[in-house]
């Protein structure tokens, strides 16, 4: 399982960051996701029905891959997984997270941005990690720098990202893929607006397939 989600990821090179409340527009978003080309949602832990909105996408989407963010000690590692998360993402490095995902076979990208995090990190047999908050704290420039000595690690920029930045950091071969919540805002899922969701999205998947033809021109 963990590398069909690695190669689901690197294969989309997205990961929709989702803020959602009411369990009951969790369908309907995850097909607007598929229908714009992003099968793929991380449901962030920041409010009260994420765990029961993730478990109604996980289970009425089949075709999504649906995975909890925002994951910040065991117990939220655990909910997320009696929901039907398949991947865990969180914002900083908790050997605690990481260690819990690891013994329920779910693939973890914890959050760093320093040489330390990454060297912890990498004593947990990790090798693919979120870089947060990406462009707070220096963007692709500081990515490189940091990235430079770990030859062998991969990472997810998440943190300020937009459309605007995609083709820079996707364009950087060390980028697995980019997350963000700018094609789901929450207030555009609070409001229904799943046409206009799709649409994002779906200029979002353009944007990664001309970067993909220009790099192999």
């Amino acid at each position: 399982m963990t590398s069909d989600v690695m190669q689901a990821i690197e294969r989309m090179r997205i990961v929709p960051l989702i803020v959602i409340d009411d369990p009951d527009n969790a369908p309907a978003l995850g097909r607007a996701l598929a229908a714009g080309g992003l099968p793929c949602a991380e449901v962030a832990f920041r409010t009260p029905g994420a765990q029961h909105a993730l478990e109604r996408m996980a289970a009425e989407c089949p075709d999504v891959l649906v995975g909890a963010g925002t994951v910040i000690n065991e117990t939220l590692v655990n909910r997320a997984h009696k929901a039907g998360a398949r991947f865990i993402v969180a914002p900083g490095l908790n050997e605690h997270v990481v260690r819990r995902s690891q013994e329920l076979g779910l693939p973890v990208f914890p959050g760093v941005c320093t040489p330390t995090e990454i060297e912890a990190a990498l004593g947990l047999g990790l090798s693919v990690l979120k870089f947060f908050p990406a462009e707070a704290i220096g963007g692709l420039p500081f990515l490189k720098a940091i990235a430079a000595p770990y030859v062998d690690v991969r990472f997810m920029p998440t943190g300020g990202i937009t459309a605007a930045h995609l083709a820079s950091y996707l364009g950087f071969h060390r980028v697995v893929a980019c997350g963000g919540s700018w094609m789901a805002p929450q207030a555009w899922v609070e409001a229904k607006a799943f046409d206009r969701i799709r649409d994002e999205v779906a200029a979002a998947v353009r944007t990664v397939e001309s970067i993909t033809m220009a790099r192999q021109a």
